[in-house]
């Protein structure tokens, strides 16, 4: 049957939303499902901001790049990176344009919410053995409750030596947890807020309840966990001092729903789109302009110290690279940034139906609907933004248009509901064009958080394509 002219009308002038899944080909969707399948490999052994440092290293160097520091010269089709303090990692792909016509990056961050061990952590009250932690990022307290949990990270000795812990993940290892009241004794509990109901001094770690077989010592069952620790790392309380260990969820990362069709995982802000960034950035070969990705610590806790986004070390990685490319000169440095342009690659939220009112559905980001576009992110007045400009927007969009890519904008959350904030203000401010351009999550900061599988490999062909504009 013909269509009506309304029809016809409607089809040219809507901007029709639809999911991703719709109407693609068999090929298609097993190429998804490989990638995200990659992708759950990678949040399972990639739970710190370290070990997706690592991972990322390795993945590097496999695919042709060569850490900076070893490189004497650039020229187009090089392949560098940086690893910074072992929690950040910059690489890049030299283009045949001149550095300074400007670059193409793509940043995420690859920290996450969770606890860490505060500097002395470990005490013993009751006949139990505990840890005291302080809590990283924005998290919902009680979600941390009654759930299994891993500790992973680095004691530093005073004498150098360097020793990983990783406790939880192996089917062999014990885990641990938070404990929280039995329903029948916490009427008073549940007479508070949700955000009061845990208090951030409550989140502490049940690690033990052993006594140490010896009568005339005190504290008994700390010094068995002590005992434990240091025959397995050579450790005493006073290393905990110069340690980074962080508690994480034990989750395995999985695929959801009976049509398998999303991931399940803790860590998937942000680590969906950094992985998405440096698989774009491998597939590269010789770009005309210089692509890097960047991938941030600190971001939930605002981008600051030397492995976060306000640190001068993403400049030096550039200063670095014009060097050794021969182009370096009076404010070559500022004029490259200046001239840059970047996707902040940070999730979002995505809306959920049974939270309905906190979004306004026709600016929201949906699940499975392709990579969404934040044009500012911020709160209420659009606090703490960059908000990108109209050229650039257009810009972006021409891209995705003319490589047939699926894609959403969005905002996040209605206007006085609250906000959040990524990167992207941070390298505005150094004189790039940037725009949020990240996977839609849902419970977002949760210990378990969801995306869509459609929406990871999106991502990846977006990334891909803005690098190769």
């Amino acid at each position: 049957m013909e269509k009506t002219n309304g029809e016809k009308l409607r089809e040219k002038l809507f901007d029709v939303k639809h999911s991703g899944f719709e109407n693609i080909s068999d090929e298609k969707k097993e190429r998804i499902f490989d990638f995200c399948n990659e992708y759950i490999s990678f949040l399972n052994s990639c739970k710190t901001e370290r070990e997706c440092a690592l991972f990322s290293e390795k993945l590097l160097k496999d695919n042709g790049f060569e850490n900076i520091e070893n490189v004497k010269s650039l020229k187009p089709g090089d392949k560098v990176y940086y690893i910074n303090r072992k929690k950040a990692v910059y690489a890049a792909v030299i283009g045949n344009a001149m550095l300074e016509e400007g670059l193409n990056l793509i940043g995420a961050h690859i920290d996450s919410p969770r606890l860490d061990l505060k500097p002395n952590p470990l005490y013993e009250t009751d006949g139990l053995a505990l840890l005291k932690t302080h809590y990283y990022g924005g998290i919902k307290k009680y979600q941390w409750t009654a759930i299994p949990l891993v500790i992973k990270g680095v004691i530093a000795k005073s004498n150098g030596e360097v020793v990983n812990v990783n406790i939880g993940e192996g089917m062999e290892d014990p885990i641990f947890t938070i404990t929280d009241l039995l329903p029948h004794l916490a009427a008073k509990q549940e007479k508070k807020s949700l955000g009061d109901g845990i208090a951030g001094e409550d989140l502490n770690i049940l690690v033990g309840s052993m006594p140490y077989n010896d009568e005339k010592v005190s504290e008994k069952v700390k010094l068995n966990i002590l005992n434990i620790l240091n025959n397995k790392y050579g450790i005493t309380e006073k290393d905990f001092i110069s340690a980074e260990l962080e508690v994480v969820p034990a989750f395995p990362a999985r695929s959801l729903g009976f049509d398998g069709s999303m991931v399940a995982a803790y860590g998937q802000d942000d680590r969906s789109c950094a992985y998405a960034t440096l698989r774009a950035l491998i597939s590269l070969d010789n770009p005309c302009r210089t692509s890097i990705a960047l991938l941030a610590d600190k971001e939930e806790i605002g981008s600051v110290g030397n492995t976060g986004m306000y640190s001068a070390n993403f400049e030096v990685f550039i200063a670095n690279i014009l060097d050794k490319a021969g182009q370096n000169g009076h404010n070559v440095l500022e004029k490259t940034l200046c001239n840059s342009k970047m996707l902040s690659s940070d999730v979002t939220s995505a809306a959920d139906p049974t939270y309905a009112d906190v979004d306004d559905k026709y600016n929201a980001a949906y699940l499975g609907h392709g990579i969404a576009l934040c044009k500012y992110t911020g709160s209420r007045g659009k606090g703490g933004a960059s908000d990108a400009n109209a050229e650039f927007v257009a810009k972006v969009r021409h891209i995705l248009d003319k490589n047939n890519l699926t894609y959403q904008m969005a905002d996040m959350g209605k206007v006085d509901e609250g906000g959040g904030g990524t990167i992207a203000y941070i390298l505005a401010n150094k004189g790039i064009d940037v725009i949020d351009c990240g996977v839609p999550v849902l419970s977002m900061h949760a210990p378990y958080e969801v995306t869509s599988k459609f929406d990871i490999y999106n991502a990846y062909e977006v990334y891909k394509a803005f690098y190769q504009d």
